[in-house]
C-alpha cells in the first residue's frame, strides 16, 4: 500500500514567535488551489496541445506519437524512505514538494508518480497525491477513478480469468488442471473476504466449480506488466506470457494459448499512455501506474520515467515503502529493465518514525527523547549504507514535524553528515516548494559533483535462491534464508519455465527489515522465511513470498470510508 504523512493540522517557522497558524485539509488546500490549463503546463516542458489527449481542463494523456518521440536526456533521482511507521514519514509529500523547491531554483524538473488505489483511499492510509502544501491537483480526480487506468487493468485482469473459466467449460481442449490454475481475479478495494473464494456453483452452466482467490489491482501481473511495458507490442506479447496455470502434465499454459492477449491489449491501449496533471504550484507532473511496494515491484511506469527523461533536465521519482523495498526493486528490476542510470537517492525520514523505531510509542511521539531517536537512528542508518551499495550517493530528507524540538532535529542531521550524506531539513508540507529549498539544493550539488556510479545489487544469471539470499543478507541484514518445501518445488517450476534468469521481486512486509513486522529499528540475528516463489512471467521476474505477507488487504475497524461524502454542489470532504 502506499506511503502518507500522518501531520497535526498546524505548523510553526522555528525563526517565527508568532502564533501558529491552523493549516486546512489537504482536500480543502487542494479545493482552494487555482488550476493552471493542462495545456500550459504542457507547454511548459514543449508540449503542444497535439500532444495531448484531454481530459476535461486539467489533466490529460500524452498521445503515443508523443511518448514515442522524444528520447531521455535528463538526470535520474530516486525519493525513496525509511521502514514506515504509523508516525508517519511523507515520502511522496516530499517528492513533490522538492519538485516544486527545483522548479523555484529555475531547473527544469518532471516529477514522476504512481497512481492511488482505491484500496487505501477508502481503507486506511487516505489518498496519494501528496500533502498539505505539496500535492499534485486535481487531488480528488486522481484519487478517485483519475483517467480510468486502474479500472482498463482490472478489465483486462478479469477478461483473462473469464477466458480461462470459459475455456475449461467447454471442453478443456487445453487439458488445464483446475488444482494447478494459479491465475487470480482481481479488484481495486480492500476485501479479506475474496482471499479465498469458491466459483462456479451456478450448476451445469455456471461454469466450473473450483477454488478461487482475488488479489488487490496494484499487486495484478497485470499492473506489473503495464509498468515495465515499452509500447503497444511490448505490452501484448508481455501479455501472451502470462502464466494462468498447468496442464495435467505440469505443462504451462499461458494467455496467448487462450488466445486472450490482442484483445486484453485492446482494453489497456490507453491505460498505457501517461498522464499529465500538475503541483500546486503549476509545475508539470507525470503519474501514471501503480504497483505496491510490498506486493509488487513499487514503481511508477517505465514509459512515463522516460518521457519525464525527455521533457526535463531532472526527473524525480518515487519506489513504494522503505529503501529495503521500492528502492531495491526500482533499482534491480526497473533500472534494470528500462537501462536507467540513477544519479541520486533522497531518503525521507522523520523525528516522529524513528522514535518508533527506538521504541516510542505513537501517543508519547511529541515528547523529545533524543534517547530513543538515537536508537531508532540505525534504522536510517542502514538505508543510507543500503542506497550506497547500488553506486548513488544519498541526501537525507528530514521531513519536519510541529513537535520535532530542535536538538532532535540538529541530531538526525548531525548524524546523517557522519555517515557522509548530505542532509536538509524539509518543510514542504506546510511550506511547499519554499520548504524544500535546502533539500534541492542538497540534490543539485550531489548532481554537480558527478560521483554516481550506478550497479544493481545482483547479477541475473545467479540461481534464484542465491539471489534471494543476497538480497536478504545484503539489504535486509538477515542471517540467512529459509526455504520452504513448497518454496523450494516452485523455483525449480520457475526454473523449468525459463525464468531462471531473472530479477528477483520480494514480498515482504513494509514495517521491518525482517518479515517479522514489530522487529522495528535495525533487527539482527533473524532469518528471512520464504513460503513460497512465484512466476510472474510477461513482467520478467519471480515474485518471493516471506512471511505472512497479503495480496489481498482487509479494511481496518473504522475504514476511512466512513467520513468521506459529497455535498450538494459537488464539493468532497474527509479525502485525506
Amino acid at each position: 500500500m502506499r506511503d502518507s504523512q500522518s501531520v497535526p493540522r498546524a505548523f510553526h517557522h522555528p525563526e517565527s514567535a508568532r502564533p501558529m497558524p491552523t493549516v486546512p485539509t489537504d482536500i480543502e488546500i487542494a479545493q482552494a488551489a487555482k488550476l493552471r490549463p493542462i495545456t500550459e503546463v504542457a507547454a511548459e516542458v514543449g508540449l503542444h496541445p497535439d500532444d495531448l489527449l484531454l481530459y476535461g481542463r486539467h489533466k490529460a494523456k500524452l498521445t503515443p506519437a508523443a511518448v514515442a518521440a522524444r528520447k531521455p536526456k535528463g538526470r535520474l533521482v530516486l525519493v525513496s524512505g525509511i521502514n514506515p511507521t504509523p508516525a508517519g514519514e511523507g515520502k511522496s509529500t516530499v517528492t513533490i514538494g522538492v519538485g516544486q523547491a527545483l522548479r523555484k531554483l529555475g531547473k527544469r524538473v518532471m516529477i514522476c508518480i504512481r497512481e492511488p488505489s482505491l484500496g487505501p483511499v477508502f481503507g486506511v492510509k487516505g489518498g496519494a497525491a501528496g500533502g498539505g502544501y505539496a500535492q499534485v491537483i486535481p487531488m480528488d480526480e486522481i484519487n478517485l477513478h483519475f483517467t480510468g487506468d486502474f479500472h482498463a487493468i482490472t478489465s483486462a485482469h478479469n477478461l483473462l480469468s473469464a477466458l480461462l473459466d470459459n475455456h475449461i467449460h467447454h471442453g478443456n481442449a487445453l487439458g488445464i488442471d483446475s488444482r494447478r490454475i494459479t491465475w487470480p481475479r482481481t479488484i481495486d478495494m480492500n476485501d479479506r473476504a475474496l482471499r479465498s473464494i469458491l466459483v462456479g456453483l451456478g450448476g451445469l452452466n455456471g461454469g466450473p466449480t473450483r477454488e478461487e482467490r482475488f488479489v488487490i489491482v496494484p499487486g495484478s501481473e497485470i499492473m506489473a506488466i503495464l509498468c515495465l511495458a515499452t509500447d503497444l507490442p511490448d505490452l501484448e506479447a508481455r501479455l501472451g506470457r502470462i502464466v494462468v496455470g498447468f496442464t495435467r502434465e505440469k505443462k504451462p499454459v499461458r494467455a496467448a494459448d487462450l488466445k486472450a492477449s490482442g484483445a486484453m491489449t485492446i482494453l489497456l491501449k490507453d491505460a498505457l499512455l501517461p498522464n499529465l496533471v500538475q503541483t500546486l504550484e503549476g509545475g508539470p507532473v507525470l503519474v501514471h501506474g501503480g504497483p505496491f511496494g510490498n506486493i509488487a515491484h513499487g514503481c511508477n511506469s517505465l514509459v512515463a520515467t522516460k518521457l519525464g527523461l525527455a521533457l526535463g533536465d531532472i526527473v524525480l521519482t518515487e519506489a513504494g515503502f522503505g529503501a529495503d523495498l521500492g528502492a531495491e526493486k526500482f533499482f534491480d528490476i526497473k533500472c534494470r529493465m528500462g537501462d536507467l542510470r540513477p544519479e541520486a537517492a533522497i531518503v525521507v525520514a522523520t523525528v516522529r518514525a524513528l522514535k518508533m523505531h527506538g521504541g516510542v510509542k505513537k501517543d508519547a511521539l511529541g515528547t523529545p527523547d533524543v534517547a530513543a531517536l538515537k536508537r531508532g537512528m540505525v534504522n536510517l542508518e542502514a538505508h543510507v549504507a543500503n542506497l550506497r551499495k547500488f553506486g548513488v550517493p544519498v541526501v537525507v530528507a528530514l521531513n519536519r514535524f510541529l513537535s520535532d524540538s530542535k536538538e532532535e532535529l540538529d541530531t538526525v542531521l548531525a548524524a546523517a553528515r557522519s555517515w557522509s550524506a548530505r542532509a536538509a531539513l524539509s518543510d514542504v508540507w506546510a511550506r511547499g516548494g519554499e520548504g524544500g529549498l535546502e533539500v534541492g539544493r542538497e540534490l543539485l550539488a550531489v548532481l554537480d559533483e558527478g560521483k554516481a556510479d550506478f550497479r544493481p545489487l545482483y547479477d541475473t544469471a545467479l540461481p534464484i535462491p542465491k539471489k534471494i539470499e543476497i538480497i536478504a543478507t545484503e539489504i535486509y541484514g538477515a542471517d540467512g534464508v529459509d526455504f520452504a518445501p513448497a518454496a523450494l518445488k516452485s523455483i525449480a517450476q520457475c526454473e523449468e519455465l525459463g525464468m531462471g534468469a531473472t530479477p528477483v521481486c520480494m514480498a515482504k512486509t513494509q514495517y521491518s527489515f525482517s518479515d517479522d513486522p514489530t522487529k522495528l529499528g535495525r533487527p539482527k540475528g533473524f532469518r528471512i522465511h520464504v513460503r513460497d516463489v512465484t512466476p510472474s512471467a510477461g513482467a520478467g521476474f519471480v515474485v518471493a513470498l516471506a512471511g505472512e505477507i497479503m495480496t489481498m488487504p482487509g479494511l481496518s475497524k473504522t475504514p476511512s470510508a466512513e467520513s468521506i461524502r459529497v455535498h450538494p454542489d459537488g464539493r468532497i470532504e474527509g479525502l485525506f
